[in-house]
């Protein structure tokens, strides 16, 4: 029998440790769990200074170097000054005994976050118009000077999708719940068929999607970029490969894409057009070997939804949509087949 752990805080002694910790913050607070995220747990708090939010490590046994959110403070911390937006970060605390587990605080930002990627609510100048900005956004990421940032040991440079194939299949392995004969395949492919390393660098996010950005309530303008733990030292491929695996996907069920709408008449542009505008800000004329890269991203999020899965097994995922999430290993594998049939 598994234990279901509490997510709860404390809010008393939450409050006078932030009080000593965080400039001009004071108490009393309240937190409300925000009821997305598969990973960190995530709360807004509510204090007599003001509005913050608190991302923490959830409670339990977990996986070595899952939920770093040491990491995503170092992230944040580093781009401040950059043109990649980010909320401004307070403290980070690696105390587990505080609230159960290492947190940081953060700013709140006032932003509207757009699930659908179909952008139902929005017209098509507007779609048009938002999918520029995420295009702007992520080639600002890739072309951080990594070295100015003081990010330079913030992962290994070089061989990439090596270290990358070998990480997530060991972590699928680990947390295997049945066999998955298209997985299998996709680990057996993604090993055979690497493409040689072109020393391309760049601070990769690991998770870049729509969802994971807070507009402007009023312009097509990304406030910030969140959810930084999977970020790393990379190859800018993935980035960008992931959030094309993502539109990819069909437009329904739990992680909807656009696969299956009509790109056009929406005026959001198409996988050709959106890499090409991609390749223009970044200054490059194409991408070779395109389907290893939409491959590796299917196996990677199906890898990660394992872990997923194996959490809510185990008692200890942040969120009631955790199995919902663990149902999508096996047709994401598939739809990775397709790719390398």
């Amino acid at each position: 029998m598994t234990e279901t752990l509490s997510f709860e805080l404390d809010v008393q002694t939450l409050a006078s440790y932030l009080e000593q910790q965080v400039e001009g913050f004071k108490g009393p607070l309240s937190a409300e769990k925000f009821p997305g995220g598969q990973s960190n747990p995530t709360y807004r708090i509510s204090a007599a200074s003001g509005d913050y939010v608190l991302r923490r490590k959830p409670p339990g046994q977990l996986l070595k170097s899952a939920h770093a959110v040491d990491r995503e403070y170092r992230a944040m911390s580093a781009l401040a000054n950059t043109e990649v937006p980010v909320a401004k970060v307070y403290h980070l605390c690696e105390d587990d005994d505080v609230i159960g587990s290492m947190f940081y605080l953060m700013e709140f930002i006032d932003g509207r976050v757009m699930w659908d990627p179909a952008l139902p609510e929005s017209s098509k100048e507007q779609r048009t118009a938002i999918y520029a900005e995420m295009n702007r956004v992520l080639a600002a990421l890739h072309s951080v000077d990594i070295e100015a940032a003081g990010l330079s040991d913030y992962g290994k440079p070089g061989s990439y999708f090596e270290r990358q194939v070998g990480r997530w299949s060991k972590q699928y392995l680990t947390t295997q719940t049945e066999v998955i004969p298209a997985m299998d395949t996709l680990i057996d492919w993604l090993q055979s068929n690497m493409p040689a390393d072109d020393q391309k660098v760049s601070i990769a996010h690991g998770d870049f999607r729509l969802d994971n950005m807070m507009f402007d309530h009023n312009k097509a303008e990304v406030r910030a970029l969140v959810d930084w733990e999977l970020s790393t030292l990379g190859h800018p491929y993935a980035d960008l490969a992931y959030q094309c695996m993502q539109l990819r996907m069909p437009h329904v069920g739990t992680m909807s894409g656009l696969g299956g709408l009509d790109r056009a008449a929406l005026g959001i542009p198409s996988e050709e057009e959106y890499v090409a505008q991609y390749c223009q800000r970044m200054g490059i004329d194409s991408i070779p070997n395109w389907n290893f890269y939409l491959a590796f991203s299917f196996f990677r999020l199906a890898a990660i939804l394992q872990g997923v899965k194996r959490r809510a097994l185990d008692g200890n995922a942040s969120s009631d949509k955790a199995m919902k999430m663990g149902a999508l290993v096996t047709p994401l594998a598939e739809m990775a087949v397709t790719l390398i049939d």
